[in-house]
């Protein structure tokens, strides 16, 4: 495992499930998270992202870190990034500091397979089949074609990130272990919606 920084800056966010090997642009506004994205592009552009829990103080204890891949500031004073995905981590403990945004210990361990490269790790053809149907049924539209030049981690990570699914259902993905299961995980997720979808259609006779 690289030596990642066991403190790093979180910025929690509700209703964004980030994935490694995935990008997540981001529009910075907020006076403390400029700060958070300034000191993290100066210092080794290295940041956590976590979904927070519905009481806004609260952060779930699986996140994701991201290395800051693209930095632009706007005339308003607004920073624009690109987050790219690299490993998850689980929390340990918030750290008090006297800076407006928060910062926690992680630790890495259980997530090694994260920073391994998988051209053909799992049989992915019924989840992608199941994936377009849905995708369609949502009226979302995906470059397919472009999508399975991915690696298999890079296709689970991004359709579990931009699928229309519930909050806590992405959540669940990002701590699922391994390709293994996360592609078990969301072929339940979207089977349920799909069949759901179909019972709610049926007409009485």
């Amino acid at each position: 495992m690289k030596n990642f920084p066991s403190l790093i800056p979180v910025f929690p966010l509700s209703g964004v499930i980030f994935f490694p090997k995935t990008n997540l642009p981001l529009n910075i506004f907020e006076k403390r998270y400029l700060d958070l994205i300034n000191d993290t592009y100066n210092k080794d552009k290295l940041m956590g992202m976590v979904q927070s829990k519905k009481n806004r103080t609260e952060v779930y204890k699986i996140g994701c870190l991201g290395k800051i891949s693209d930095y632009q500031k706007s005339k308003d004073g607004r920073i624009l990034i690109n987050l790219t995905g690299v490993t998850r981590f689980e929390i340990l403990e918030e750290v008090e500091n006297k800076k407006l945004y928060r910062e926690f210990k992680v630790d890495y361990k259980n997530f090694e397979l994260d920073l391994k490269n998988f051209s053909k790790a799992q049989d992915m053809t019924s989840l992608m089949e199941q994936s377009k149907i849905f995708f369609k049924r949502n009226g979302l539209l995906l470059n397919w074609r472009e999508f399975e030049k991915l690696d298999d981690a890079q296709k689970i990570n991004t359709l579990s990130m931009i699928s229309p699914i519930t909050n806590e259902e992405k959540q669940k993905l990002l701590e699922a272990l391994t390709i293994e299961d996360k592609v078990k995980t969301l072929e339940s997720i979207i089977s349920f919606y799909l069949h759901d979808i179909n019972f709610n259609n049926q007409t009485v006779q």
